[in-house]
């Protein structure tokens, strides 16, 4: 899809990471922009930094939305209308996730659930609320954000890591069925499926909120700790809490990929028509060993196959290096 000023595009999850560096981008280029999240200051923030750099004109809306609740996302629809003075839409990308919700045997149902229905439920809803306006316009793209964890339904084997993988394959199976669907039904649609390797934002300080953790929840992340061999058993509740803490930091800060060179690579790959987009270096070298050998990817030699050779990864030009 050609990606120009003065289209329409809707960014779920755009007060930080990913889907702040898409809406810069895309208000950088004179596109109108309608964003959603949870936190009111982050949308506050990413739109006056769009406008800071857009063309004088471009529209920033934002609005607070529960992506996983279908009637905060139809209020968000009517908004984006009434903002925009338009009865269609040009781009969507569902975009908002979190994580948690570790293990389905022994975890929290609640924070099983919450991922779960933030990271399958607000791509299938927001793509079920938003696809009248992108049928009813010229041309448009849904782009749904996925994750390396689509394909790979692991972080090793000493974590659990099951909701945020079934969602993360749902949202790969769902748009994949998607490209024949629209074919069908609606050719003037289309889609792409994106998935990113570690990307540099704060998804993991959001989501652990450890400051709230309780009782259960703080001795489940010890023993996971503990699985993993960090010597936390005798550290009181609150070193918990900070090393959690510190390591939501550490993947922000120390990701191989930023949040702005990952949008450009989306951008790039749905410009460039692509409907199938790995971003970073590590996801496309784990991509190709778990295609290499699919029968061993949960066997802890495949881990640490892969852990030993991340580090000889480079990361990717920022435009267009990562593109598949």
């Amino acid at each position: 899809m050609h990606i120009q000023a003065q289209q329409i595009a809707v960014i779920t999850g755009g007060g930080s990471g990913i889907g702040r560096a898409l809406a810069r981008q895309l208000s950088a280029q004179g596109l109108h922009l309608s964003l959603c999240d949870l936190s009111e200051a982050a949308l506050a923030e990413t739109r006056a930094l769009c406008l800071a750099e857009a063309p004088p004109g471009t529209r920033v809306h934002t609005a607070v939305a529960n992506v996983s609740v279908e009637a905060e996302l139809q209020a968000f629809r009517a908004a984006v209308v009434a903002a925009h003075d338009s009865p269609h839409i040009h781009l969507l990308f569902n975009n908002a996730g979190t994580s948690a919700g570790g293990s389905f045997v022994s975890g929290q149902r609640d924070d099983w659930e919450r991922c779960f229905n933030v990271c399958w439920g607000g791509v299938y809803l927001g793509a079920r609320v938003f696809l009248p306006l992108l049928v009813a316009g010229p041309g448009g793209c849904i782009v749904n954000i996925s994750s390396v964890n689509g394909f790979w339904a692991s972080l090793g084997p000493g974590v659990a890591h099951t909701a945020y993988s079934a969602a993360k394959f749902a949202v790969k199976g769902f748009t994949e069925a998607l490209i024949t669907d629209l074919r069908l039904n609606a050719p003037h649609v289309s889609c792409a499926l994106v998935m990113p390797g570690h990307i540099g934002t704060s998804i993991a300080l959001n989501s652990i909120a450890a400051q709230q953790m309780d009782a259960e929840q703080l001795a489940q992340a010890r023993a996971r700790l503990l699985r993993a061999g960090a010597p936390v058993a005798g550290l009181p509740d609150e070193a918990i809490r900070q090393i959690l803490l510190q390591r939501g930091a550490d993947f922000r800060d120390k990701a191989p990929t930023t949040a702005e060179q990952a949008a450009q690579v989306i951008l790039d790959g749905v410009g460039a028509g692509q409907w199938r987009i790995l971003v970073g270096a590590d996801a496309l070298q784990l991509d190709s060993m778990v295609r290499a050998d699919p029968g061993n990817a949960y066997e802890a030699a495949f881990a640490q196959a892969w852990m030993d050779g991340k580090s000889t990864l480079v990361t990717p030009a920022p435009r267009g290096a990562a593109k598949a």
